[in-house]
């Protein structure tokens, strides 16, 4: 099959770009089936955004002081009162990897 460069706008800014010949092969070989929807620039930055955690809020952290040995740490639940918490090296510790 013969592929030509294709000209898409993309969806997210809505320039128009290149879908060279060469990656219309590459996308075949790889299976895919659609044309890709967003320009390089704005898949970069797509990419980008999911791999530090665009798509989910941000954890919400806790200030805590460690039962163990004092020091000052964050957890990432709300500590009840009821059970000790731990910093991260006390917590190794109290329970190892099994």
């Amino acid at each position: 099959m013969s592929f030509e460069d294709k000209s898409i706008q993309c969806a997210d800014c809505g320039e128009s770009f290149i879908h060279s010949a060469e990656e219309q092969e590459l996308f075949q070989s790889r299976g895919y089936t659609n044309e890709p929807k967003r320009c390089p620039a704005c898949r970069q930055a797509r990419k980008a955004d999911r791999f530090s955690g665009g798509y989910r809020a941000p954890r919400q952290m806790f200030r805590v002081v460690c039962a163990e040995c004092g020091k000052d740490t964050e957890v990432p639940f709300e500590p009840r009162g009821d059970r000790p918490v731990y910093c991260s090296d006390c917590y190794r510790k109290v329970r190892p990897v099994r």
